[in-house]
């Protein structure tokens, strides 16, 4: 008997979680009505088209339920399975009324937590370990009204233990298969949130540039809102590349013009009072509100607002490199990378030996590189071109191109090819590794010549090297190899120090396997 109420709860569950796929598939399908943003420009109402170029958007305010369902139906789906298990090894079962609990439980945890709150580009493992924190205090709280209840026996703790462990995949894996189909929805540019831009300058030119070329992130720039008419980055003639709606006076008629749902306040000369005024009433139409702070290179992810009376005060915190937990990061990094070569060294010995049989030459490359404190080693890599010939054409690189690619001919031998669209090349890293001279996750290291010219060029460029170079970076797997812009690298590896963890360590692993799946040069 209950294994069949087990069975009947797996239906059921089973049934909520086609209805909320139906409910996704509905949503996703639905075409709004096309809108025309009236705009003040120089004084005058024009007819100005979506900034999107005419792709519709659809409202958000659905998500958060979405996201809730998925939740209440794999939490259910782990009672089922987890009590289906329990019986079979003849354990005493909780009473169903307590299990009823577990599922709502579990999603209350994770809506006090923010897992439903509107986030930028918050990915599966972001949530991961809140998640899975959420799942063990919803199993704790379940055990804890069974030991509190003196009428029932004290074997039901098992059975407990399986529905934790079934929950603890079940969850997870909903909220991957959630985030997943999010994401693919808005690389296609639906279910984006049209968003608005206060400000001017650099730093409003920053935000749109970021929006557009991370849809992930879910939001579109549809216009901009500034007393001063945008003059976008460095160059002060450079018109906005989106739609001006006006001066703060008109945030209201840009609001209900573009079905604006999000608002980014970057730099402006506006004053402090009209700025405020305007988060005020993004907050009154149901807007969600970002403001970048000055001084914005220092703000890491862990600082925290603190407050005088009523004056509110960022807490930046500060990420040492010469500190206990970078030297336990450098023991660790030399453990993982012996190990790891152990394991991989039938690969390692089968790539040394196609090496040197592709072409005469020797099996590693050594080409020196900058590391921590501006140091130089010799970075290790698989040759993976023969010798220069005479006949060899002159290579001649442009001026704006990053380091990286094939120098003159192609000379890439085949298993070359092979290995640097797969990026094993890299795998002789692993020695540079052991030997102390790089980490496994830091700022990839550049050759000395060009360390030299980006020092001078690009601003920040040099704190790079407060910490070791490394196999694998944060910008690494954003997308940022060969020839890409170096500005943008230099400002994603000093994230990457100033908010180190070792769970960020571990986030850059596990992205770059997905990383070296895409071909590159």
């Amino acid at each position: 008997m209950l294994f069949v109420n087990a069975l009947s709860r797996a239906e059921l569950t089973y049934s909520a979680w086609r209805n909320a796929k139906t409910v996704l598939v509905n949503v996703t399908n639905t075409v709004d009505t096309a809108r025309t943003a009236k705009a003040v420009t120089n004084g005058r109402t024009s007819e100005v088209a979506p900034a999107d170029g005419g792709q519709l958007h659809k409202r958000r305010g659905w998500e958060p339920f979405l996201a809730a369902a998925i939740d209440l139906s794999t939490g259910s789906l782990a009672v089922a399975v987890g009590m289906t298990w329990a019986t079979a090894s003849d354990l005493e079962l909780p009473p169903t009324w307590m299990l009823f609990f577990f599922a709502p439980t579990l999603v209350g945890l994770c809506a006090m937590r923010g897992l439903y709150r509107r986030s930028l580009r918050r990915t599966f493992l972001d949530e991961l370990p809140t998640i899975e924190s959420s799942t063990a205090l919803a199993a704790m709280l379940l055990l804890s009204g069974l030991i509190l209840n003196p009428f029932l026996p004290e074997s039901e703790g098992s059975s407990v233990g399986r529905l934790w462990m079934c929950a603890a995949i079940l969850v997870p894996l909903g909220r991957l298969l959630w985030i997943t189909i999010k994401n693919y929805h808005y690389r296609h540019d639906r279910l984006t949130a049209p968003t608005l831009i206060v400000g001017n300058g650099r730093v409003a030119a920053k935000v749109v540039d970021r929006l557009k070329v991370t849809p992930e992130y879910g939001m579109t720039p549809v216009g901009i809102v500034d007393d001063e008419m945008p003059m976008m980055g460095t160059d002060r003639d450079k018109p906005a590349s989106i739609p001006y709606l006006g001066k703060l006076a008109d945030l209201d008629s840009a609001i209900a013009a573009t079905g604006a749902e999000c608002l980014i306040v970057a730099f402006s000369r506006t004053r402090d009072e009209a700025m405020s005024a305007a988060v005020n009433l993004a907050h009154e139409r149901g807007m969600s509100v970002w403001i970048v702070p000055r001084i914005f290179d220092t703000i890491g992810v862990r600082s925290h607002i603190d407050h005088i009376g009523g004056l509110p005060l960022i807490a930046v915190a500060h990420t040492n490199p010469r500190g206990w937990q970078f030297t336990a990061k450098h023991v660790s990094d030399r453990v993982l990378a012996s190990v790891g070569l152990l394991l991989i060294s039938p690969l390692f010995l089968t790539l040394m030996l196609l090496v040197r049989l592709s072409s005469p030459g020797p099996i590693f490359f050594g080409q020196p590189r900058i590391g921590r404190d501006g140091r130089e080693f010799s970075c290790l890599k698989f040759r993976s071109m023969r010798e220069p010939k005479e006949s060899d054409a002159a290579f001649v690189r442009s001026a704006d191109s990053a380091p990286g690619g094939v120098e003159g001919e192609d000379r890439r031998t085949t298993i070359g090819k092979i290995m640097r669209s797969t990026s094993m090349d890299e795998l002789p890293q692993l020695l540079n590794v052991i030997k102390g001279e790089m980490s496994l996750v830091g700022p990839r290291p550049e050759r000395p010549e060009y360390v030299d010219l980006f020092n001078i060029q690009i601003a920040r460029y040099g704190d790079r090297h407060r910490v070791k170079a490394g196999i694998t970076g944060w910008a690494q797997v954003h997308g940022l190899r060969g020839k890409t812009s170096i500005a943008d690298r230099a400002e994603w590896d000093n994230y990457y120090i100033e908010n180190w963890s070792l769970w960020l360590d571990f986030k850059i692993l596990a992205m770059t396997v997905g990383a070296v799946l895409r071909p590159a040069e």
